[in-house]
């Protein structure tokens, strides 16, 4: 296992983190609670130390497995979790309020069966809630030392900034990890993002790096499948198979399967390779279901793709430039 700092901040992860949103999730995708708890020991064993998790995955059931799971290893491990989306039915069972945020956050460290959270993230923007006062809430838990550290979440890039420039202008704690889903058949975050994130010394944490499964060489054109995570995803979302099957994924897709020939690794392992080169990457989560698949995954700390098998998988998961970007690329550079 690797491990590097995230972002300007002097807390240091393992570059895998072990994702946990389909622990004890009750759900046909689901790992068991015996299950998920092996997968967290055998991840600690192999040296990871960031282990990412939210209040709302599994209603609070994969927080609660989480801390059993790391009781009496609560030292080595560094701990997120998250705070937006409703934990209940009432009107302040959601958002990002200081009402909520401050409730939640008792809420998760019962979970955990923990004094304190190592990195505590924004899930999501929320519109009904000036973001000082979120910013304030989450400065206030740092300060009473429930969080250690802060970070956000599926923010645009105007939000995100927004909110770098109220924390260093009131002096509140500021964020230093930003979850975005990322991989090579999601490259977004690219055009704005990722160079605001590395400008601004916020480290990159993806989520989804093999795209819910597309880039592990699970699926075939032109068969659907009947199980796994594409399987139970409702058409309208972005892994669905109805999105996903399309040209330029199974172009990727090959592309994938041809380089991890080459080295003589898997699928998997050269997906997650590849965003760890990427610029600002600090920790990518992989979301396992399976100790087949963690084990499968954990391979890629240690491997290191050369500059033309990158080149291979970057000309195939490129997509042209949007506005303005296009435009600054033909018409603003400037070389001295």
């Amino acid at each position: 296992m690797q491990y590097r700092t995230l972002g300007d901040s002097g807390l240091v992860v393992s570059d895998l983190a072990l994702g946990t949103m389909v622990f004890d999730e009750g759900s046909a995708r689901s790992a068991s609670a015996d299950e998920s708890m092996a997968m967290v020991h055998a991840f600690l064993d192999a040296g990871g130390t960031h282990i990412d998790t939210a209040n709302v995955y599994g209603g609070g059931r994969s927080e609660r497995v989480v801390g059993r799971a790391i009781s009496g290893r609560r030292d080595e491990v560094v701990l997120a979790t998250k705070v937006r989306f409703a934990m209940g039915d009432g009107p302040n069972d959601a958002g990002l309020s200081r009402r909520h945020v401050l409730a939640s956050v008792d809420a998760s460290l019962a979970r955990l069966d923990t004094d304190w959270i190592d990195l505590l993230y924004m899930h999501a923007w929320d519109p009904l809630t000036p973001i000082d006062e979120s910013l304030r809430a989450f400065d206030d838990l740092v300060t009473a030392g429930k969080v250690r550290y802060i970070g956000v979440s599926n923010f645009a890039a105007w939000q995100l900034m927004k909110a770098l420039g109220l924390s260093d202008g009131a002096g509140w704690a500021r964020f230093v990890a930003a979850q975005y889903q990322y991989s090579l058949l999601t490259r977004d975050i690219e055009w704005e993002i990722a160079e605001l994130c590395r400008a601004e010394g916020v480290g990159i944490v993806p989520w989804s790096p093999l795209a819910g499964g597309w880039l592990a060489g699970k699926y075939e054109r032109g068969a659907r499948p009947g199980e796994g995570r594409v399987a139970t995803q409702p058409d309208r979302d972005e892994e669905s198979w109805v999105k996903r099957n399309t040209d330029h994924t199974w172009a990727v897709v090959a592309a994938v399967a041809r380089v991890a020939a080459e080295a003589g690794v898997t699928p998997s392992q050269v997906a997650l390779a590849w965003l760890l080169a990427r610029p600002a990457v600090e920790s990518v989560i992989i979301g396992v279901r399976t100790m087949e698949q963690l084990e499968d995954d954990l391979g890629a700390s240690d491997l290191e793709l050369d500059d033309e098998l990158l080149g291979l998988l970057d000309a195939a998961s490129s997509v042209p430039a949007p506005y303005p970007q296009r435009f600054l690329e033909s018409y603003a550079a400037r070389t001295l």
